[in-house]
């Protein structure tokens, strides 16, 4: 039998969560600081690390990016050869070792400070070279890595992530950054449509709108059901205003309970048949709320919402399939 390795995995997993509520814990006025510095920087926030450091300070210099903050990474070694030209005296540079004595990183900070750049620390020791270099130092104290040697980055790589995570977080919502400029730098794939794609943006006129007046009988409501394969039809006044919904599962539903000649059940009057006040939304709502409001809607989903104006005139409808269809999910986002 092969060895059980999950006790192995939990271990990693626990010694991560650990050390993450004692860095959330050790946040202090430096960590005001480190804001206030961002928040008043003119120009670009640029990250700089190496190794696995490094790899995840461009990740966070890609999630500053896309909240809002112009950011960029410069690979030390690199910027040796030129690339430390990125630097002006307009950024803040974060520094990012969890040693705090990377030698490629330490001996790059006389010449981002003599640019007039800011120097913010992110690594673990407070007495650290690093540390004592930077204007301010972000740090997570001493760790012990969570594999059986105490070497591979694990536990500071969780760390470094989670502060810059929490920095950028901050800045996020110092700045006031919400969903409108979210969309605005994500206009593509499953984030852009959710904070962008709206109702009256899926409806295509009579297309996406069946409707049969209030006195139309259980076979008009059949044709119209056949003619627009949309799982609906709305039932409208005189002036267009919905009165109720007539869907495939009411029909199914009827028909099942139906008792007496075939005739008699297509001439019965739809407002007999019809779910009266159904659930409904707005034109102008956002597409991936109505897929919310169908998924968890009680007693049980529903598939179809019918979209009705300030007026309840019956403007189209939209069913959960056409969501799915426009690239909208209530799962996992993409990017």
């Amino acid at each position: 039998m092969p060895e059980d390795v999950r006790p192995v995995a939990r271990d990693v997993i626990r010694r991560e969560s650990e050390a993450l509520a004692a860095l959330a814990e050790r946040l202090g006025p430096e960590f005001d600081a480190a804001v206030e510095r961002i928040l008043a920087c003119p120009g670009r926030v640029i990250l700089c690390g190496i190794g696995k450091s490094g790899q995840v300070a461009q990740k966070i210099a890609s999630t500053l990016v896309s909240t809002g903050t112009p950011a960029g990474f410069l690979h030390p070694a690199e910027g040796f050869h030129g690339d430390v030209g990125l630097v002006t005296s307009r950024d803040v540079v974060v520094a990012v070792s969890n040693s705090g004595t990377t030698r490629e990183v330490l001996d790059l900070i006389p010449t981002i400070k003599a640019l007039g750049a800011a120097v913010i620390a992110m690594t673990g020791p407070r007495t650290s070279p690093l540390a004592r270099a930077a204007d301010v130092a972000l740090c997570w104290g001493e760790i012990r890595e969570a594999d059986p040697l105490g070497v591979v980055p694990t536990v500071s790589a969780a760390c470094t992530l989670a502060l810059g995570d929490a920095l950028t977080v901050a800045v996020m919502t110092r700045r006031g950054f919400g969903a409108k400029d979210y969309a605005l730098v994500h206009p593509s794939g499953a984030i852009g449509r959710k904070l962008t794609l709206r109702v009256v943006d899926l409806l295509r006129g009579d297309e996406t709108n069946p409707r049969v007046p209030a006195d139309a009988t259980f076979s008009d409501a059949l044709a119209m059901l056949t003619r627009h394969p949309l799982g609906g039809v709305s039932v409208v006044d005189a002036q267009g205003r919905l009165l109720g919904l007539v869907t495939d599962g009411d029909v199914r539903r009827t028909m099942g309970a139906a008792q007496g000649s075939v005739r008699d059940l297509l001439s019965r009057p739809v407002a007999e048949l019809m779910t009266r006040n159904p659930t409904v939304v707005a034109p102008g709502a956002l597409a991936f709320d109505a897929l919310r409001t169908m998924e968890t809607h009680r007693p049980r989903p529903i598939m179809l919402l019918p979209v009705v104006d300030e007026a309840g005139r019956a403007v189209g409808m939209v069913p959960m399939h056409m969501l799915v269809a426009a690239g909208l999910t209530s799962g996992r986002d993409e990017s």
